[in-house]
């Protein structure tokens, strides 16, 4: 469904991504490592199409996605249905006045007969618990009932691939464990990216990795990744310090998002 071939991504000559290559399947559900400035964001940000890579090439149910191919309006409005992307703030997604409006503005965009639009707007607004705002502006709304607002706006469309970036940043233990338990009845392809260990193994079974040189390290079973302490220090997602009164080594695991 999803193939990345050999792709290198630079910023203002400074390298982000570093020859990756991996494949997804279709319904595959990927937990995306990574210690900050890794590459994790950027990555999923070629995969939405929002960025190109410098070298190498991306393809999306085999069509090479570039900017060429995503001038082809018919296409554009396909692959934009299809591959979604839920940013780490919430803030950063919300602009129209009201909630309705912002679950619509999607669907308004690919063209769609009013009366379809309403029903799927007030189903999504029902199924994520924030029906009783919309009618509301939706800078009105919590930093979790925002993150609901913005997943049915992406949910509406009914895509194929759900690219989600640290979800769970933000979010009380309360709005977090709702997350997880949605995430896994949903029967759509997810890359999720994510510093927290403790979760992980919800989000997700087969684990990529970055190194903070950005490059892959790692592309297996998620348990396995886990599991393997010298995995987890090569990513920088767990250190060792000597006790200063001792020879003792004490093992710390970054079990949080930061």
């Amino acid at each position: 469904m999803i193939e990345l071939k050999n792709i290198f991504y630079s910023y203002e000559d400074k390298e982000i991504l570093k020859d990756i290559s991996f494949h997804v399947k279709k319904r595959e559900k990927i937990v995306l490592f990574g210690v900050n400035g890794s590459g994790k964001s950027t990555l999923l940000k070629i995969i939405n199409g929002l960025l190109f890579p410098k070298k190498g090439k991306y393809f999306y149910k085999g069509n090479e996605i570039n900017k060429k191919k995503l001038k082809d309006k018919e296409f554009n409005r396909k692959f934009r249905k299809e591959v979604v992307f839920l940013f780490q703030n919430p803030d950063s997604m919300i602009f129209n006045p009201t909630v309705y409006d912002e679950i619509a503005f999607g669907l308004r965009q690919i063209g769609g007969n009013k009366d379809t639009i309403d029903e799927k707007v007030k189903y999504w607004a029902d199924k994520l618990g924030i029906y009783k705002y919309i009618n509301e502006p939706p800078f009105n709304l919590s930093g979790g009932e925002k993150q609901k607002l913005c997943l049915a706006s992406l949910l509406v469309l009914e895509p194929e691939v759900l690219l989600l970036d640290e979800p769970t940043a933000n979010l009380d233990p309360k709005s977090t464990g709702w997350l997880i338990d949605f995430l896994y009845e949903l029967d759509l392809t997810t890359v999720i990216t994510t510093h927290n260990l403790s979760l992980s193994l919800e989000l997700g079974d087969r684990g990529l990795v970055l190194s903070e040189n950005h490059k892959i390290i790692y592309d297996g079973n998620l348990d396995d990744f886990i599991n393997n302490f010298d995995l987890l220090k090569k990513a920088g997602l767990v250190h060792t310090h000597k006790h200063r009164h001792g020879n003792l080594e004490h093992k710390h695991y970054h079990t949080h998002d930061f």
